[in-house]
């Protein structure tokens, strides 16, 4: 049990340690216990990190946009869903690779779930299907009611040999993947998605747009097709795999541009993961 407390914050029977993945249901006056995971579809509010060896990229940042999820999903109070997150923290390991999930699910009423799951591996780069379908999604500015249309997405994309499908408005502007934000570099100029067109609210976008400026770079948001990222250097970016410039497109003639700038960038994403912070009052 000394162990158990130590690398967990106690409050967790049921922990075993050869387990790969678990799912804890929270409740205001029992914190978290283990939970029968829900279906991808009563999913109504979502958000998910990596943790590596404990080091984390703008967790706080994950913080306030599942905070708001869930305030827009049902209106439920900012205070209870910061302390289901607290209690959360506690909980996630701060060793090895692991890829941990907050929920919001329904039917009603709507309960809070912590899913811990280990890391797939990461890539470098990045296959991109092209269709002539636009997006299809319900609930394009909030992570959770879509996940599983996401899933299927990507099945239909692996199943062209891709790993990512890209999503377009029905006027065909490029929006983002179905699991990533889409930049790319036109001359010296850092390109993003117009944020007024029905996209998700990337963390990883938002903190190379602001290295971008600390560097004195130009960063500009654009209106663009598929056809205009011919030749360019395209990444695609979220919390798992950093950057990933895309390497290949399928379903349209398109050319993917040299990755020149994406190592450098690379490398100073990797290095931005900071120690996992640890909520007050729990102690290890």
């Amino acid at each position: 049990m000394g162990e158990r407390t130590r690398q967990w914050g106690g409050g967790l029977q049921d922990y075993r340690p050869d387990q790969k993945q678990w799912t804890l249901m929270w409740r205001e006056d029992g914190g978290l216990m283990p939970s029968r995971s829900v279906p991808d579809s009563a999913v109504l509010a979502a958000d998910s990190w990596l943790v590596d060896d404990g080091r984390v990229r703008a967790l706080d940042r994950h913080r306030r946009r599942f905070v708001a999820a869930c305030t827009e999903a049902t209106g439920d109070s900012p205070a209870r869903i910061e302390s289901f997150w607290r209690d959360a923290m506690t909980m996630v390991p701060r060793t090895d690779r692991w890829f941990p999930r907050v929920e919001l699910a329904g039917p009603e009423p709507a309960r809070l779930f912590l899913r811990i799951r280990p890391a797939p591996p990461r890539t470098a780069n990045v296959t991109v299907c092209l269709t002539e379908e636009f997006d299809p999604r319900a609930a394009p500015r909030r992570k959770g009611p879509d996940l599983s249309l996401l899933a299927h997405l990507r099945e239909r994309a692996a199943a062209r040999g891709a790993q990512e499908l890209l999503l377009t408005t029905d006027t065909g502007l490029v929006l983002e993947g179905t699991g990533a934000g889409v930049l790319w570099w036109e001359d010296d100029v850092l390109c993003l998605p117009d944020p007024e067109l029905p996209r998700f609210a990337s963390v990883t976008s938002a903190l190379i747009g602001e290295r971008a400026a600390e560097l004195g770079l130009r960063l500009e948001h654009r209106r663009c097709t598929p056809h205009e990222l011919d030749g360019r250097e395209v990444w695609l970016v979220n919390a798992l795999h950093g950057i990933r410039p895309v390497t290949a497109w399928l379903g349209r003639p398109l050319r993917a541009g040299p990755a020149l700038r994406a190592p450098d960038w690379q490398t100073w994403l990797d290095g931005s993961a900071e120690p996992s912070p640890i909520p007050n009052g729990v102690h290890r």
